[in-house]
């Protein structure tokens, strides 16, 4: 028996669509990954506001979306996920939802992050912070760094698996992203868990028609989830659709859904396999 710990798995719609929809892909992934040795947290967001353009699919808000995700966990059992854009949603999210999620865009904002780990640690939630793609992975220390100064003010601490960065590449050029697989190791060098966007990862950000949307490369994505959980990620987050060309939000860069629990299992034996081969250099020993 293995005893690597279970891979965190965040995955679900980009955005809450319609009630029928999230309830429609959390069942599913329900369904498809019952049993296997993960933590799986159904995702969905309430509201889009960083998207590309101002005629772009939001979501509901928070007070409606808040209510749909409560009836997510309470039809399902799965924990939820969402992210927060301000300071203030941080206690009203944290009240809801099992896991909270500052944006990509918003990781070096200070307040947020503050309030996010804050409300995370006073309910006993999991806290997720994306690190922007503006970002190289050693300054994610400075994010973590933040994190930890508010759990030794408010003389509570995040469990082992409580407190994530997420990892989804650096900008390279226009319209590209580029993921660095030694990036997963050096975050984890901050003493905290690293979880594989491979949503986001694959986006081509403007490059949608008209540069009105965000184009993407699905084409890639098995390639590089694959290689993430080789280069040794603590988890995956992915947004899956059941008509990803009818998707609302991030479509090109969505999973089909009807095929999550065969990847999954996939990105597992990996996992497992990697785990299981010795580590040869000094240096790999003393990080593990």
């Amino acid at each position: 028996m293995s005893k690597l710990p279970h891979m965190t798995l965040i995955a679900g719609p980009c955005v809450i669509e319609d009630e029928g929809l999230v309830l429609e892909v959390a069942q599913e992934l329900k369904r498809q990954l019952e049993g296997l040795p993960l933590k799986l947290t159904f995702k969905a967001s309430f509201d889009k506001a960083n998207r590309s353009s101002i005629e772009g699919f939001r979501g509901p808000g928070m007070t409606e979306g808040l209510k749909t995700l409560a009836k997510v966990r309470e039809r399902t059992g799965l924990p939820i996920l969402t992210d927060l854009h301000t300071p203030e949603q941080a206690r009203p999210v944290a009240e809801v939802v099992d896991f909270i999620q500052v944006p990509a865009f918003l990781c070096r904002q200070t307040d947020l992050v503050v309030a996010a780990a804050e409300q995370a640690l006073l309910h006993g939630r999991r806290l997720n912070i994306k690190k922007g793609q503006f970002l190289a992975p050693w300054d994610a220390k400075n994010i973590v760094d933040k994190v930890r100064a508010v759990e030794v003010r408010d003389g509570r601490r995040f469990e082992s698996d409580g407190f994530f960065i997420t990892e989804r590449g650096v900008s390279f050029g226009y319209n590209t992203l580029v993921v660095d697989m030694s990036g997963f190791q050096c975050i984890q060098g901050f003493g905290v868990p690293v979880i594989y966007d491979a949503t986001h990862s694959i986006q081509m950000p403007g490059a949608g028609a008209g540069g009105k949307s965000t184009g993407g490369k699905r084409e890639y994505l098995e390639t590089l989830a694959r290689a993430a959980m080789a280069a040794g990620a603590d988890g995956l987050f992915m947004e899956c659709h059941p008509r990803p060309h009818e998707a609302k939000s991030d479509g090109p860069n969505a999973f089909y859904l009807e095929h999550v629990g065969t990847f999954v299992r996939q990105l597992l034996a990996i996992r497992e396999l990697v785990a299981s081969q010795p580590k040869l250099l000094p240096e790999a020993q003393k990080r593990s």
